[in-house]
């Protein structure tokens, strides 16, 4: 990964950095590897990412339907 710091402006030349990092995910891995993580916990941890990822479908395909956005009912 490369970045250009143009002018001495070292600060915009961090917040691409960041920027980069962040979109390649390196900062997610780093969080991750903090600490152990066990089988239990990765289980649970999907599950709860497969239920927002089709909430979010739902209120998607919820707000294409109805044309208005979707209604908070739980």
């Amino acid at each position: 990964m490369r970045v250009d710091v143009r002018n001495n402006n070292v600060d915009q030349a961090l917040r691409v950095l960041k920027k980069k990092l962040q979109l390649d995910g390196l900062f997610n891995e780093l969080r991750e590897r903090e600490h152990y993580v066990g089988k239990s916990e990765k289980r649970r941890r999907s599950k709860a990412a497969a239920v927002r990822r089709q909430r979010k479908e739902n209120a998607k395909r919820e707000e294409e339907f109805n044309g208005g956005p979707p209604q908070n009912n739980r």
